[in-house]
C-alpha cells in the first residue's frame, strides 16, 4: 500500500502522461480507501457541484429477442429468462413516457432497443422518436447495438445527444462474457459515434467475475480513448436466471466504490452514473458512490426489465444527504 505523499505523486504524474498507463491506474487503485476517495472527491469538486445529481430516466422500447449472446442480458435469444420478446414501441407511446419523464424530473430520456445493430428499416421509426423526445426539452440517449458511420450520422441529424455503447469489461476477460461480437466492434462502434459528432456514454459492469485488473484495465480502455466518454454508467451485476452468470459472486460494495472513485479521477470531466444494481445496494453503499464521484442515477422502478429504487427511497435518500436534482 502507498501513503499520501506516495499517493499524490501517482495521481500528479498520470494527471501529466497524456494517457494512462496501466501501472499508474493500478497504483491508484491499490491506494488506502480514505486516500483514495480524498482525491475523488477533490477531483469531483473541481469540476462539479458536490451535492447536485443527474436525473436519467431509461425506457425499454423493444424487449428481448437479441441475437448476441451476452452473459448477463435477460433479453438475449441465447438464454432461457422467460422474457417475450415486442416490436418497436409507437413513437406515440415513447414521446408520452418521455414526458412523463420530464415532469417528474428527469433531464436526460435514454432509451434502449434490443437488438444486434438497428436494421434500414428501423431507422425512420428510430429518427422519429429522436425528434419527438428532443422537442420536449430533454437531453436524448440510445443504445440500439452496433452503429455504422451512416447510421450514427443520421442519429445526430436527427438530434440525438448521446449514444450508449458500453464496453462491459476489460478486453482480456471480454470473451468470458460474449462470444457474438468482439470487443474490436464495440471500439468501432464507439468511433462512428465520436466522429458523427454525437456524446458518448459508455462503461461496464462489475461483478462478472472479473478480476480487480480487469476493473482497471477496462477503464484505462476508456479514459485513453480520443475523447473519453462524457458519461460513464458503472453497472452492478444483476444476477438473472437463466443467465450464464446468474450464479456470479456479488461484487464487494467497497471494491465496486473504489471502481466509482477511479472512474470520477481518470475520466475527470464526465457525468459518472451510478447505473444497474442500485436497487441491491445500501443507502450507505450509495453515499459512499456520491462521495466518490458519482453524480448520475437512473430514477424509475425499472431499468430495461430490472428492478430499480423507486421514487420514494431516492427521494428519502437525497433528503438524508442533502443532495439536490442538477
Amino acid at each position: 500500500m502507498l501513503g499520501v505523499q506516495d499517493e499524490t505523486a501517482v495521481t500528479q504524474k498520470a494527471r501529466a502522461a497524456q494517457s494512462w498507463t496501466r501501472d499508474a491506474a493500478l497504483a491508484l487503485y491499490q491506494l488506502p480507501f480514505n486516500d483514495l476517495l480524498f482525491r475523488a472527491q477533490s477531483v469531483h469538486r473541481q469540476q462539479f457541484d458536490p451535492n447536485r445529481v443527474q436525473l436519467s430516466k431509461l425506457l425499454n422500447i423493444k424487449t428481448g429477442g437479441c441475437p448476441e449472446d451476452c452473459g448477463y442480458c435477460s433479453q438475449s435469444s441465447h438464454h432461457s429468462t422467460g422474457l417475450a420478446a415486442s416490436k418497436l414501441m409507437d413513437v406515440e407511446v415513447i414521446v408520452a413516457e418521455a414526458r412523463k419523464a420530464k415532469d417528474g424530473g428527469a433531464t436526460r430520456y435514454c432509451m434502449g432497443a434490443a437488438w444486434r445493430n438497428p436494421k434500414p428499416r428501423d431507422m425512420d421509426a428510430i429518427v422519429e422518436i429522436v425528434a419527438g423526445v428532443k422537442a420536449l426539452g430533454l437531453e436524448t440517449c440510445m443504445t440500439l447495438g452496433m452503429l455504422d458511420r451512416d447510421q450514427a450520422e443520421r442519429l445526430r441529424e436527427a438530434g440525438l445527444d448521446y449514444y450508449n455503447h458500453n464496453i462491459d469489461t476489460s478486453e482480456s476477460y471480454y470473451p468470458n462474457v460474449i462470444s457474438t461480437r468482439t470487443f474490436a466492434d464495440r471500439l468501432q462502434t464507439l468511433d462512428h459515434v465520436r466522429q458523427s459528432g454525437m456524446k458518448i456514454c459508455c462503461g461496464g459492469i462489475l461483478g462478472m467475475g472479473e478480476s480487480e485488473a480487469d476493473r482497471v484495465d477496462m477503464l484505462v480502455t476508456l479514459a485513453n480513448l480520443p475523447e473519453p466518454p462524457e458519461s460513464v454508467p458503472i453497472n452492478m451485476l444483476i444476477p438473472i436466471a437463466g443467465t450464464p452468470l446468474a450464479q456470479s459472486p456479488r461484487i464487494d460494495p467497497l471494491a465496486f466504490v473504489r471502481v466509482v472513485a477511479m472512474a470520477r479521477i481518470m475520466m475527470p470531466t464526465s457525468f459518472v452514473r451510478l447505473s444497474a444494481g442500485r436497487s441491491a445496494m445500501s443507502d450507505e453503499m450509495q453515499a459512499l458512490c456520491f462521495f466518490a464521484g458519482a453524480n448520475s442515477i437512473f430514477v424509475g422502478d425499472t431499468l430495461l426489465t430490472a428492478g430499480n429504487p423507486e421514487a420514494a427511497a431516492d427521494r428519502s435518500l437525497f433528503d438524508r444527504l442533502g443532495l439536490q436534482a442538477l
